[in-house]
């Protein structure tokens, strides 16, 4: 009985410092790893314009409301159509009926529908969203990177990000004497490319239906837009 229990003691410390070995080497420490951040950076121009019109309406018959709403709608858009390069959607179109001073009684319905344009020619976007102000009103302009424009500068900053990286790396690795160096791991991750900016309509100016129409100003400005390199390396010892 002595033996069977000595052995069996045995066994279960030798089945343990095996089972333990996996754990040792998932923990084993590496020596001479340093974590290194790199970040650049450009201007980029906003490069499209998103324009957002709308009409709006009441009536005490619903059905005529919704035809007059579609009538204004449809000839925004068929107007909007002869102009090349731009990207017509329609936005939300809500109905809402209209109390009266009590609250308790429907008086009347409202409705409201949006147009919103898209173009990289401003020049263009400007001089029909002047033309559709005789029957629209101006809802916001925004200005924004276009996802072409985008995905270029985000190629050309990567490449600049890596390179920032191995140089901050090389630094490293000869400040501390090192022969080398591997890299451990390596994130890339870019921002600054912005929602679109809201200009309010309150600085749009309208045409009036006896005057020219009015092309808006165009101010789109640019968005600083960066890349970071976040990662670790190990420096190689002589």
């Amino acid at each position: 009985m002595h033996t069977f229990r000595r052995s069996a003691a045995l066994l279960a410390l030798t089945v343990g410092t095996v089972a333990s070995l996996p754990a040792l080497a998932a923990d084993e420490l590496h020596y001479n790893q340093i974590s290194l951040r790199a970040e650049v950076s450009q201007e980029v121009a906003r490069d499209l314009m998103i324009v957002t019109l709308y009409t709006e309406d009441q009536n005490t018959d619903p059905a005529k409301l919704a035809a007059d709403v579609s009538t204004t709608m449809n000839k925004a858009l068929a107007q909007a159509k002869q102009v090349k390069d731009i990207t017509l959607r329609q936005g939300s179109r809500n109905s809402y009926p209209i109390y009266d001073t009590k609250g308790q009684k429907i008086t009347g319905w409202r409705e409201r529908a949006e147009l919103r344009l898209e173009s990289s020619d401003f020049a263009a976007l400007s001089k029909l969203t002047g033309e559709l102000l005789t029957d629209l009103k101006m809802g916001g302009m925004d200005f924004a990177i276009a996802t072409p424009t985008r995905k270029a500068s985000e190629d050309a900053l990567l490449k600049e990000a890596v390179t920032a990286f191995k140089a901050r790396a090389q630094l490293a690795t000869d400040a501390l004497g090192g022969k080398g160096y591997k890299i451990v791991n390596l994130n890339l991750n870019s921002n600054g490319y912005p929602q679109p900016y809201m200009r309010g309509p309150m600085m749009m100016k309208a045409a009036s239906m006896d005057a020219a129409p009015v092309t808006p100003e165009v101010e789109a400005g640019t968005s600083q837009v960066s890349m970071t390199a976040d990662g670790s390396i190990e420096v190689l010892m002589p």
